[in-house]
């Protein structure tokens, strides 16, 4: 048995009826609706209540290309929805006294280093997962995205200390992958099985998660696994999977919605499989849970909440005023997904899927948590959908605006000649980027990142535009120079043309200093 108080057969059962506020054919009406609001192929959903699985169905298709339907089965990235399972590994660490969450790094990753010589000392595994590093947003995250890059793990715990703190050791919240990286390796060098090993043998097998697997690579039956889609160009189209498995334990897990429902059954069921194994002390689940990094709630919440934080992997928060909320969402070039737990309500919800827009994952989460929580019906896809709307359309007029300003620039005389730019630039943690001129095109090119590639197009005397031959990136940046006395680029920076481009694109952080 996969639950607890429910069959073998039922588990199969795809179409039944929600013993809850909403009922199937509303939901299913809500879904495909959501599809059609944000262009998304397709969503799988699934629902715990009570320790059973009364919802668990896939809407659209899985691929624009083949056109097969989205299911129950159906693998998806679940992206950084995998950090929890990281810090259940550790946790089983500590249980088993080969870890403690307050060691130094340095006890067990005896090279790591960061900017800051104080902070290296004192950085702990607990600061390694809950995002209080000090260090920007995202920072040092295009040494493993986008896919197509030949940074490892052993670069990322290199590099990180070239990353300079935006702000001081854990005094804020900033989200950051490399740490959680760098938790894969503490959790491989305490246990002696590499993180996808141990998720697997020691996680996923026990829990009854039989379809899922720690990594893309890792799954050999793709008959049944999505492809990524995102909307480029003001079209939603299929691209290529993208994930590099350097950055596994911060967002490698394969999964799908029944194995998913199973997970989250698992942890409200006190981390006790549905054979009766316990796989983590009562002291370490309880670890995972509390709050570890504080955010602020915004002063017109619409669940009343009076917190909201992170904890060991996941974040923590109260809805209606008291009710526990435990969640993650994750995020992949074409895909993004969500997992909530009301661990009151021993509630769970799972949403799915293969584009790359969070509106469509809250309007079902939302409208199935007001279902349980008793709220009337708040109209959510409306509100995501006009939402929607409005962001698409103001980022899409300040792209094309830059890109008129782009045309424009083509007959300003006043622009640096060829010779004045062109060239080599280097950044410490990202390596070099050239620059080159040839057929009267300027290209910019990665040296370590091969889809970082693109038509340096004139802004204005001083900067440039990086528009990027991969579109699906929605990832353009300013390039902007800094010249010598004779006229000469020493050194540039960049900075995202739209709001639209994800944090991991961290182009922002480069310090590209022109190579003699």
């Amino acid at each position: 048995m996969f639950f607890r108080k429910i069959t073998l057969l039922s588990i199969f059962i795809v179409s039944v009826t929600i013993n809850a506020q909403i009922k199937e054919k509303k939901l299913d009406q809500l879904v495909e609706k959501t599809l059609k609001t944000f262009d998304i192929p397709g969503i799988s959903v699934g629902i715990l209540k009570d320790g059973k699985m009364v919802y668990a169905k896939g809407h659209g298709v899985r691929s624009l290309t083949n056109k097969k339907d989205m299911n129950e089965n159906t693998l998806v990235g679940v992206a950084s929805n995998s950090k929890g399972f990281t810090c259940f590994a550790l946790a089983m660490m500590v249980d088993a006294g080969k870890l403690n969450w307050d060691d130094k790094v340095r006890k067990h990753i005896p090279e790591f280093q960061l900017y800051d010589a104080w902070v290296t000392q004192e950085f702990t595994v607990r600061d390694l997962v809950t995002h209080r590093s000090g260090m920007a947003l995202g920072a040092g995250d295009l040494m493993f995205f986008p896919e197509g890059n030949d940074f490892k793990v052993s670069d990322v715990i290199n590099n990180v200390k070239y990353l300079e703190p935006e702000t001081s050791f854990r005094s804020q919240f900033a989200y950051n992958n490399n740490m959680f990286i760098i938790a894969g390796e503490v959790l491989k060098r305490v246990s002696g099985l590499s993180w996808e090993e141990f998720i697997e043998t020691k996680i996923m097998n026990p829990v009854g998660m039989n379809n899922s697997k720690a990594s893309y690579n890792r799954v050999t039956n793709r008959t049944n696994i999505i492809d990524a889609h995102t909307r480029t160009e003001g079209k939603v189209l299929q691209i290529p999977h993208d994930w590099s498995e350097t950055a596994n334990a911060a967002g490698g897990i394969v999964s799908n919605v029944k194995d998913m429902l199973t997970w989250a059954n698992f942890l409200m069921n006190d981390a006790v499989t549905s054979e009766g194994k316990r796989l983590l002390s009562t002291k370490q689940f309880h670890e995972l849970w509390q709050l570890q990094t504080p955010l602020k709630v915004g002063k017109n919440d619409a669940y009343n909440s009076n917190f909201k934080g992170y904890g060991l992997g996941w974040f923590v928060t109260d809805v209606k005023g008291g009710y526990k909320q435990v969640y993650h969402t994750g995020g992949l070039l074409g895909t993004v997904t969500q997992f909530t737990m009301i661990p009151d309500l021993d509630l769970g919800i799972i949403v799915l899927t293969n584009q790359m827009n969070g509106n469509a994952f809250n309007t079902i989460t939302n409208t199935i948590k007001d279902s349980y929580l008793g709220y009337e019906d708040r109209n959510w896809l409306k509100t995501y959908g006009d939402k929607n709307n409005n962001f698409l359309q103001f980022n899409d007029s300040i792209k094309a605006s830059v890109y008129t300003k782009v045309a424009l620039a083509k007959t300003n005389t006043n622009l640096p000649k060829p010779n004045q730019i062109v060239g080599t630039y280097s950044d410490d943690w990202f390596g070099d980027v050239v620059i080159s001129f040839d057929n009267n095109k300027y290209t910019i090119k990665s040296m370590r990142s091969s889809d970082i590639v693109g038509e340096l197009l004139p802004y204005n005397q001083t900067t440039y535009v990086a528009k990027w031959n991969n579109r699906s990136f929605d990832a353009d940046v300013f390039v902007n120079f800094t010249f010598n006395e004779k006229g000469n680029a020493t050194s540039a920076t960049m900075k995202y043309v739209a709001p639209i481009t994800d944090f991991s694109f961290d182009f922002e952080h480069l310090k590209l200093k022109k190579q003699e």
